[in-house]
Parts: structure tokens; C-alpha cells; sequence
């Protein structure tokens, strides 16, 4: 059920409103949909074989690209085994598609034929994908400063592309004032449909680690929509397999025999958000409290995907690392292009954005748990 976070009012049945229309809040999932990893469906594509987990009606026509199942590899690095997520593999290069797969759909369901959207690149280049594979008119709002290779890809895909000069926050505010009418703001930031998109990576990290649940994962996080659907995803797994040691999780679903053993883990997964410290109002946040806003600026940053002053789902961003002792860290600007570099020379080529996990990983590596996993979010050749 998806509720507003302020007012506790339901999702409308009709439209697709990105704001609460009774008091301008932000919705969310007041509870999280079902998840039974015995209803999974093989045959489905992509992330749709979870899609009994996705709160769609069940009406809903899936809208996919062959998003997921994107590979996890291990590879050495400062002195320990570490498995990295390659989610810059999915069909247009980013995790977003995860998510864009599901905001399509609503659009699509709900009859929607037009809507608009704004992104730092690659959440815009996805969305305008999804939209073509949908059948939906998209209107993407970039900053004008945003990746040449990205522009041209939302472009490519048919989409009516608008630079906005000025900040990301700049662009956030044109396409409000866009939104509205024949076209539905189909934003990735105020939406909730695109969380249990990202919540299906941590059911394949699950599988891909033997059934295995990961002692710390690593994720570049702007708005932080993509950790908070991993921490998601990681507590749906335990509530399943009734592994939870946490007091705030209930269990009321029992382990078939046919379903996958797991090792008898108690503590629960430690997300670690990683920021450029030129814009990282969440590091500063979780290392200062709210004090620490008054010293963040939207400064320019080769990692332009995480340029987000005002991430709207902060406090739960917050709450999903607190939840497992996890941290926030930020990545210097100096260090990014070689972060870019050390992982190239691993095999994995990403974008400045999804490079800044090297800075993290240096920065915890010691602190956490086996299996590692580090997430890299984009692919280089949007870079340029």
C-alpha cells in the first residue's frame, strides 16, 4: 500500500500525481509488497520474474528491455576478495532501468501518454527508453553542463530533449513547472514505483552469492533511491527466510523445503553510501547531524549523477544504513578519475559517477564483513 509520508493519504486509484495532492507530500510504500521467493516466475523477462513483488495490479502489462540479471564479479582489491555488481550492463548503461521498467508500466496502466522528466543524465536516457518501448511521448530535463554521450542518447530514443542552464536543483524546478495536464511528471525522485525495481538486485546478489547474503554493500547515492531499494530488497529476503535478528522486522511466512538454504547469518547487510564530497549533503548529515547541511553546497563535480543538494527521501536513505550499522562516506574530487582508472585496469569500465565506490571502498574495506559488494552504477562510455 503506498501512502503519503505526511499526511498518511492513500495513493489515488486514478492518474499519477507525484505529490500528494492533499498536502504536497512524498509518497511511499507504507508496507512493503509481498515477497515469496517460491512465486518467482523464470519465464518472466528481466526483473519482471519478481514482479508479485512490485505492488503492480495485476492487470498491469509488463514494459521491459531485458533490464537485470546483470553479473557479479569478484576481483582483488586492497588485499581482499571483493565481488562487484556490474549494473552498468543493464540495457542503457545504469541501475536506473530497474526502476524506469516500473514507472513505464504505471504510466502505461494508468493511460498516460505523455510525461516528463529530469535528470543529471542517466536516469533521463533510461527513462526515455522505457517511454519508446512504452509507447509514451517524453519530455527530458537535463542541466545544460550534462554528459554529451547521455544527451545524445536520450535524444536517440526519440525523446524531446530540454538543458536547463544553471544547477541540478535549477532543472528540478523547470520541469515542476512543466509538469501538469497532458503529461504526468514521471520523476525517479518523488515516485516510489521505481524502489522495488532496485530492491531485485539484492535478490540476484542473494543468488548470485550461493544464497548468501553480503556483510556490506557500496553504492553511490544522490537522491540514495538505489540503496534504500537494496536495503529493501536484503529485508525482504530476511523476512522470507526468517533470518531477521532485528526487533522491528516481523516474520510471518515459512521456508518451503524447496527453497534455497541459507547460511545461518544474524546480522543484518551494512549498506555504505558513497558521495562527492563537492555535493554530499547525506555524508554530511550522517557525520554532523543537521548541523552539517549548513557547510553543503551544489558545487561541480566530475561524479554528476550524485549532484543532488535535497535528496527527497533523505531520513529513509539514513535510516536504511543506521539499520545495519552501515556508514556514509565522500569521495574527495581527486580521487575520482583515478578510481575510474583502478577499477579499469580491474576490467570495469564506469563513469565518474558510479567510480567514486573506490574512494569508499579504500576508506571501509577493513571495517566490514565478507562478501563485499561493491555496485557500479554506470557505464564509461556515457562519459565524455
Amino acid at each position: 500500500m503506498i501512502t503519503c509520508t505526511n499526511c498518511g493519504c492513500g495513493y489515488p486509484s486514478r492518474g499519477l500525481p507525484y505529490q500528494c495532492p492533499k498536502c504536497g507530500g512524498l509518497f511511499d510504500f507504507a508496507v512493503l509488497p509481498d515477497f515469496d521467493p517460491a512465486r518467482a516466475a523464470p519465464a518472466q523477462p528481466g526483473i519482471w520474474r519478481w514482479r508479485h513483488a512490485f505492488g503492480l495490479p495485476a492487470d498491469a502489462e509488463p514494459v521491459s528491455l531485458g533490464e537485470g540479471n546483470t553479473p557479479l564479479v569478484p576481483a582483488q582489491a586492497f588485499g581482499r576478495d571483493v565481488f562487484f555488481k556490474c549494473e552498468y550492463q543493464n540495457p542503457t548503461g545504469s541501475f536506473k532501468d530497474r526502476g524506469s521498467a516500473l514507472i513505464a508500466a504505471w504510466l502505461k496502466l494508468r493511460g498516460r501518454k505523455e510525461a516528463v522528466e529530469d535528470s543529471s543524465g542517466n536516469a533521463g536516457a533510461s527513462f526515455a527508453a522505457y517511454a519508446a518501448r512504452a509507447g509514451i511521448r517524453a519530455r527530458i530535463f537535463v542541466p545544460a553542463s550534462a554528459s554529451g554521450p547521455k544527451r545524445t542518447q536520450i535524444e536517440a530514443y526519440g525523446a524531446d530533449l530540454v538543458p536547463v542552464p544553471g544547477s541540478r536543483s535549477d532543472v528540478a524546478e523547470a520541469v515542476r513547472r512543466a509538469a501538469g495536464g497532458k503529461a504526468a511528471y514521471a520523476s525517479h525522485a518523488w515516485l516510489p514505483f521505481n524502489l522495488p525495481g532496485y530492491a531485485t538486485a539484492a535478490y540476484e546478489i542473494f543468488e548470485q552469492l550461493g544464497g548468501r547474503l553480503p556483510g556490506a554493500v557500496i553504492v553511490p547515492a544522490g537522491q540514495g533511491g538505489f540503496l534504500l531499494g537494496l536495503r529493501r530488497g536484503f529485508e525482504q529476503l530476511r523476512i522470507a527466510r526468517n533470518l531477521s535478528d532485528d526487533p522491528t522486522i516481523t516474520n510471518n511466512q515459512t521456508v518451503t523445503d524447496n527453497q534455497t538454504l541459507i547460511d545461518s547469518q544474524t546480522s543484518v547487510v551494512k549498506m555504505v553510501g558513497v558521495q562527492a564530497r563537492a555535493c554530499a549533503p547525506l555524508w554530511a548529515l550522517f557525520t554532523a547531524g543537521r548541523e552539517g547541511l549548513g557547510f553543503v553546497a551544489e558545487n561541480a563535480t566530475l561524479a554528476e549523477g550524485v549532484r543532488v543538494r535535497q535528496p527527497l527521501r533523505g531520513a529513509a536513505v539514513l535510516g536504511a544504513v543506521a539499520a545495519g550499522c552501515g556508514s556514509v562516506c565522500a569521495a574527495d574530487e581527486e580521487e575520482i578519475l583515478p578510481g575510474r582508472e583502478a577499477l579499469a585496469r580491474l576490467g570495469f569500465y564506469v563513469e565518474p559517477t558510479s567510480a567514486i565506490v573506490w574512494s569508499a571502498l579504500r576508506q571501509t574495506i577493513h571495517e566490514f564483513p565478507d562478501p563485499v559488494v561493491v555496485v557500479l552504477t554506470g557505464s564509461g562510455l556515457k562519459y565524455g
